[in-house]
């Protein structure tokens, strides 16, 4: 593989007030100088990721459309929130956009950033153990392997392909696995391959899980528990199909018997948006096992844009269901519009401004996820039963956040297999399964439960960006259509596409960037497909 001399610097801000005459004792880069354990806990408070990666997963997947595109005639005129919105939509790579946040860019840094931080505490941790310290460090030791394999995580499933087996996807670019500090300016890097990046990743949760302590947090639910740290291992042995695992860590989180006490409460109804967002992000909730401040300006794009939650985008999410007859009935009194016209959004993707100076107006926009949720992990326990054979506790699992959802009927086996049927658009969708990975079989018997997993969980993570997972490991193939012209675009199972290009300025500085499509006859490598052609050049 080709190597990079740069990745990303970090330079970490002093926690310490210093006068004009301490000026010369500061170190010349401001370095943190990680030697108390107080340090090392304060740099884990401030150090998760704070891009929210929804923005380019959902505009990828399949639940934004293009307001340009006429119906019976006629179009809506709003443009983009910003030009980058286009480029992703349309699967090109983002080289015009004119924000900082949500761009990949931003994401990539900021994520590494993490991966740093957490780096920086391991080798504090390790030095002051060699220097004979009596303070035990080993709760702040777990939580930064959390974090290391949780950051990784979301890099290699936006940046790389998504994983199939030991064998193919050792040959799939995935990201560069950072597990030491990075303490010079010109360093050559390796992208591991997405094999290699997810057996490091289980390697950081089988030693992180152990030596979390849930009592050295102060606001516990900012950080990686030990539910919240089985959540994600839940989610990642999902993704790695270690279905025994799933069920292991998901049993961690929601115990073996009726989950319903953890699952979040759907049942009561709020005055006004900013009072719903509140109850859904406290840390109170049960439901709500990792919460990360974002900054973000995703809500932005939903007012009045060219690009939103609507019409034909919103089959399948907010339509008819197994249990239901028109919305799902939880998602009632959580959907918000500023211009119904151009669609609308759920109340939990809704801006809370930080202001710098009140003044001038200017400050930081945040958009709050619930990364790790209750709701999820049944969900993926579900599946995991399912692809295990056992139907019917995967069945069982589904109806317990069927009926926390309001669902006005009964999930049972008859009713999946007669709603989720062949063919059956926006709900039953064609795998592509055996030809990423030979042994990864969903059997005719499995197909509607699947079906259903995957409808819920577009459900439950509405708009937060899991949907473009759940495409890319099945395989599911994604249609939008683009422009006035209503040009149709088809990301096919196996599209080099599927993962979204590092940014230009790591590729500038000798990253190997990812494949690109190229299309029957020409020689540069950086065209789409030919049927795409005239659309992407």
């Amino acid at each position: 593989m080709k190597k990079v001399i740069y990745i990303i610097s970090i330079l970490f801000i002093g926690l310490a007030v210093y006068s004009c005459d301490d000026f010369l004792d500061v170190m010349p880069d401001n370095r943190t100088i990680l030697d108390t354990p107080a340090k090392i806990k304060e740099l884990m408070v401030t150090s998760y990721p704070v891009a929210n990666y929804a923005v380019i997963a959902e505009l990828s997947a399949d639940n934004f459309l293009d307001n340009q595109v006429p119906v019976n005639g006629t179009y809506l005129s709003g443009a983009s929130f910003d030009r980058m919105d286009t480029e992703v939509f349309e699967w090109k790579e983002v080289r015009s956009a004119q924000y900082e946040e949500d761009i990949p860019y931003f994401l990539w840094e900021q994520y590494y950033q993490s991966i740093a931080a957490a780096n920086h505490v391991l080798e504090a941790i390790e030095k002051l153990e060699a220097e004979g310290s009596l303070v035990n460090m080993d709760a702040q030791r777990g939580e930064a392997l959390l974090l290391r394999a949780y950051s990784h995580f979301i890099l290699v499933n936006i940046f790389a392909k998504t994983y199939k087996d030991p064998v193919n996807s050792a040959k799939d670019l995935g990201v560069t696995y950072m597990t030491k500090p990075e303490t010079q300016v010109l360093v050559d890097y390796e992208r591991n391959s997405v094999a290699e990046v997810y057996d490091l990743i289980a390697k950081d949760i089988e030693n992180g899980i152990p030596l979390i302590d849930d009592r050295s947090y102060d606001i516990p639910k900012y950080h990686f528990t030990t539910s919240a740290a089985h959540a994600f291992a839940s989610q990642f042995y999902l993704y790695k199909r270690d279905y025994d695992k799933v069920i292991e860590h998901a049993d961690a989180v929601l115990g073996t018997g009726d989950p319903s006490s953890l699952l979040r409460d759907w049942m009561a109804t709020y005055s006004n948006i900013e009072t719903e967002v509140n109850v859904y992000i406290s840390p109170e909730s049960p439901a709500n096992l990792l919460i990360i401040p974002t900054n973000s300006i995703y809500e932005r794009r939903f007012h009045s844009r060219r690009y939103g939650w609507n019409g034909t985008s919103k089959k399948g999410t907010d339509d008819a269901g197994p249990t239901w007859s028109s919305r799902p009935p939880f998602l009632n009194g959580w959907i918000w519009t500023s211009n119904q016209n151009y669609g609308t959004f759920p109340a939990k993707l809704l801006e809370f401004f930080e202001y710098s100076d009140k003044v001038a107006g200017i400050g930081y926009p945040h958009i709050v996820r619930t990364e790790f949720t209750t709701d999820d992990v049944l969900l993926n326990r579900a599946e995991a039963k399912i692809m295990s054979g056992n139907i019917d506790a995967g069945v069982t699992d589904l109806q317990y956040w069927n009926v926390s959802h309001k669902g006005s009927r009964s999930l049972t086996k008859d009713a999946v297999t007669a709603f989720y049927t062949e063919g059956k658009a926006n709900f039953s969708f064609q795998f592509h399964t055996t030809e990423l990975s030979p042994d990864f079989i969903v059997t005719a018997e499995q197909k509607p439960f699947i079906d259903c997993v995957l409808h819920f969980r577009r459900l439950e993570r509405l708009l937060e960006g899991h949907r473009w997972f759940d495409l890319k490991r099945y395989g599911i193939e994604i249609t939008h259509t683009a422009g006035k012209s209503a040009t149709k675009l088809v990301l096919t199972y196996d599209d080099e596409r599927r993962a979204i290009q590092i940014p230009s300025d790591v590729v500038g500085a000798g990253l190997t960037p990812n494949p690109t499509p190229k299309a029957p006859g020409d020689s540069n490598g950086h065209l789409v497909p030919a049927e795409y052609k005239n659309n992407n050049e």
